[in-house]
């Protein structure tokens, strides 16, 4: 980029030292909302009392002002506890505010005592919640942003500066067909805007093999994926199951391919799987185990004194959307349907909830100290998607939200202490259709049993990386991420098994454990000669690949083969169905050390536009077929991009890094 297109950026972002603005009007809505909050609060709960409206205004602008000088210091004083600690106390503090307004304001409202403060705080933000909705208004965005600037300035951090930083924003899960489609529906106005506007510019690019988050961020963030055969691998020598979801697995994938970082020289990473070198990270699960004590990562969202109730209120909302969406698929028998009970609806209030808000006050923080470089992952699209299929009306709903959430991000960097460009982009994308035990009553694990002649096969449990974030959060929350690594995931020496069955969408691997080496293909049609014909001739097996000791990678169809060193085929080509570049990512990923002796892809119907994902998920990334290869990037016009088309994670890392260098050298 040349000297005069970041001088030029600059001046349009009119970066000046301002701080965000008071405006007398927002203030005085925000208070009016939070007065008729407690007034219709009192004529709800037996253990409040106010008499009249004015008086619940009154108490309102008392409650805020406590609030305004209690919350920051609180949040100041719990940084050596851990986060969920300091939700407890915010809570507590919220209460014994509103009974210090009942002294304050001398009888204008009545709390009867602490229990009575608590419910009622909770109730007040519900109601307030709920009519800033109906309003259309968000009232407390002014004031956070003040909050957060005041106390990035206070921190000492603050880097003030000419060179243009990057805020690298990742929508989890969502391909460039599904966004454009929203885009045109009026679910994501904010990144519509962009494209409306001629600031930004849309282009794809195609995931590698492995299309899930483990393998994608390893590429984006440190520049290599090789060795990452899917989301979760055996390590046949070791005798040991990676899995990219567990803590101690990504710190050592970041460990394997660690030296050219993204984040390096002073960058953030915020609700990431790996930290792409970071020297400041919050929610990233590579380097969770290795953090002894709280991270103050988290004292904007805490010194706002209205996020911990507005959060809760949210959060159990969000459940209750989950549990009503779940039932209205059910009554109107919505096919396909996933798995939407136990503990998913609260999983998804965590996600599309407490992770995206603590997530975002982390970038805001960094924004307002001048970090050059910040890359955060927001998965609650990805998450919902996941159970509630790609364009479904709750998931589109998801995808809104977290688009306001982005339109937040825009509006904060007039404020930052140097410009930024701001690109969102995707780490894959995912595809859709009943999975393969729905379609079958039985599992790809059942098949492969009926198909070997031993008899000791396990499957490993599937789930999405979405998870990982929550439990990331959650042992930060309590101060054991020490532990995080430990408690995540199944076990990790699988040296006894005979068979194991993995699924990474609709992506399965199969490891005949009796040697430690990978078989070929030969060796496999002599001891198991069941197995392949069982898996070939399967309708809802696209391919099989595996490597022979005459002819190299061979990917073996219903009715054809595919030599992947040369490109010959034999009857019907079993990669017909899917991209043009298939067989090259094949023939990178055969080669890596820790590949199964055998991948299995499901089919994939263009015309229907589905396949099936060997784990229940009934919308799914991790193989081969359809929009879960397609990612996009969303792009400043100032930034270039290369001519050719973008195939790969490594190949986005060079485009990304070569934008901080080309900003440094301009600056």
């Amino acid at each position: 980029m040349t000297q005069a297109a970041t001088a030029e950026y600059g001046r349009r972002l009119e970066r000046a030292d301002v701080r965000p603005p008071f405006r007398l009007t927002r203030l005085l809505l925000a208070l009016l909302v939070s007065g008729t909050s407690l007034f219709l609060a009192a004529a709800l709960l037996p253990g409040l009392d106010v008499e009249r409206w004015w008086q619940a205004v009154l108490a309102a602008a008392v409650i805020g002002v406590l609030n305004a000088i209690v919350a920051p210091l609180v949040a100041a004083i719990a940084l050596p506890y851990t986060v969920a600690t300091s939700f407890l106390l915010i809570l507590v503090v919220d209460a014994l505010i509103l009974l210090a307004a009942d002294s304050v304001t001398e009888g204008a409202i009545s709390v009867d005592g602490f229990f009575s403060a608590l419910v009622a705080a909770l109730v007040i933000s519900a109601l307030s919640t709920t009519l800033e909705v109906i309003l259309g208004v968000n009232d407390d965005e002014a004031y956070s942003l003040r909050v957060v600037h005041r106390i990035a300035r206070r921190s000492g951090e603050r880097v003030e500066s000419d060179v243009p930083g990057i805020v690298y924003l990742e929508i989890d899960g969502l391909s460039k067909p599904v966004l454009q489609r929203a885009m045109r529906d009026g679910n994501a106005p904010q990144l519509a805007s962009w494209l409306a506007n001629d600031t930004h510019r849309l282009v794809e690019w195609e995931t590698d093999l492995s299309s899930q988050t483990g393998a994608s961020q390893a590429g984006i963030l440190l520049g290599s994926n090789e060795g990452i055969p899917a989301f979760r691998w055996v390590e046949k020598e070791r005798g040991e199951l990676m899995v990219c979801s567990n803590p101690d697995d990504c710190a050592e994938i970041e460990r394997r391919h660690a030296g050219d970082g993204l984040l390096r020289s002073g960058g953030a990473s915020r609700g990431n799987l790996l930290s792409g070198e970071a020297d400041h990270v919050l929610l990233t699960a590579s380097r969770v185990s290795a953090e002894k004590s709280a991270n103050p990562g988290y004292r904007a969202f805490f010194a706002n004194g209205f996020n911990v109730s507005r959060t809760l209120t949210l959060f159990f909302w969000e459940v209750i959307l989950e549990l009503a969406a779940a039932a209205r698929q059910r009554r109107r028998d919505v096919r396909p349907r996933g798995h939407r009970g136990g503990i998913y609806p609260f999983l998804r209030g965590g996600m599309c909830v407490v992770v995206r808000d603590l997530t975002v006050y982390a970038v805001l923080t960094d924004m307002f100290k001048g970090r050059p470089a910040i890359y955060a992952t927001f998965a609650s699209y990805d998450e919902v998607a996941h159970h509630s299929g790609l364009e479904r009306q709750d998931t589109l709903e998801a995808l809104r939200k977290l688009d306001q959430q982005l339109g937040r991000l825009e509006r904060a960097r007039r404020y930052a202490p140097r410009p930024y460009h701001v690109v969102v982009l995707s780490d894959h994308g995912q595809t859709q259709g009943a999975t393969f035990k729905q379609r079958n009553g039985y599992g790809l694990e059942d098949l492969v049993r009926g198909s070997v002649e031993a008899k000791d096969v396990h499957a490993v449990a599937g789930g999405d990386e979405s998870r990982t974030t929550v439990g990331v959060a959650f042992d930060e929350a309590t101060g054991h991420g020490d532990e995080s690594g430990k408690k995540r995931g199944p076990k990790k020496d699988v040296s006894g098994d005979g068979v194991i069955v993995l699924g990474s969408g609709n992506l399965g691997l199969v490891y005949l454990m009796e040697e430690p080496r990978r078989l070929s293909l030969e060796e496999i049609e002599q001891r198991h000669p069941r197995l392949l014909p069982a898996l070939r001739e399967h309708p809802h097996v696209g391919f099989v690949l595996a490597v022979s000791e005459r002819d190299g990678p061979v990917v073996l169809g219903g009715g054809g083969i595919r030599h992947l060193r040369d490109g010959r085929v034999e009857g019907d080509d079993p990669l017909a169905p899917f991209s043009p570049s298939a067989g090259r990512h094949l023939l990178r990923s055969a080669g890596f050390p820790n590949a199964p002796d055998l991948w299995v892809n499901s089919f994939y119907d263009a015309e229907l536009d589905e396949g099936c994902a060997f784990e229940e998920l009934i919308s799914f990334h991790g193989g081969m077929g359809g929009p879960q290869t397609r990612a996009f990037l969303l792009v400043p016009m100032e930034l270039p991009l290369p001519e050719e088309p973008i195939v790969g994670a490594a190949a986005v890392h060079g485009i990304l890094k070569g934008w901080r260098g080309d900003l440094a050298q301009a600056g």
